[in-house]
């Protein structure tokens, strides 16, 4: 079975690489392929022509991805989470509250910090993926539907905070079904078709 098409891409440093198509297009396996979470059954995927692995530390470094539900524990708090993430990339730990109570203003969540990821309603818990996706200093972020199961007043913010991570140099990629963020969001629009039939 063939999941993804014969594709050929480059995203560079300050762009956004948009992926639209139909379900079942590819859009999600290109990512996982670009995440170094699946391997290409034939090519390759490389990051400043380094082979992509999610086993290697500089990429696990370089790229932040929301793929899927993230490993999320039961017993640990939205601030709780946040502030793990910051001590796994080696930041200042005297500054961590003061980035923590940002990132969580930033995504509007901060009057849920205190809670647990399973106490949270599906567009919470989305704010909250992003959140841990935006606060690793990565490099290349790799997003699969961002705006899902958000509001018509969050869906303009999310792509706002995608468009200044691009302008601050990210290179980001990522499937999305909404032309309003598309359009407030695209550098490029990659439209990927079904693979045909076997």
């Amino acid at each position: 079975m063939t999941l993804l098409r014969t594709i050929d891409v480059r995203a560079n440093p300050g762009e956004c690489v948009v992926l639209r198509g139909p379900n079942g297009s590819g859009k999600t396996t290109l990512l996982r392929l670009l995440a170094g979470l699946a391997e290409p059954s034939t090519g390759t995927v490389r990051l400043d022509e380094r082979p992509v692995d999610e086993r290697d530390p500089a990429i696990r470094a370089a790229i932040a991805s929301l793929l899927g539900a993230p490993a999320t524990y039961r017993d640990l708090t939205v601030h709780d989470h946040l502030t793990l993430i910051d001590a796994t990339w080696g930041r200042n730990a005297d500054d961590c509250e003061q980035r923590v109570g940002a990132c969580l203003e930033e995504f509007g969540i901060q009057h849920l910090a205190d809670r647990f990821p399973h106490e949270l309603s599906s567009g919470q818990t989305q704010l909250f993926r992003l959140s841990c996706v935006f606060f690793r200093p990565a490099t290349t972020l790799l997003l699969d539907e961002p705006e899902q199961r958000l509001d018509d007043r969050m869906r303009p913010h999310i792509a706002e905070l995608i468009d200044v991570r691009r302008a601050a140099g990210a290179t980001i990629v990522m499937a999305c079904h909404d032309p309003a963020v598309t359009e407030a969001t695209a550098t490029r629009v990659l439209d990927i078709q079904p693979a045909e039939p076997q």
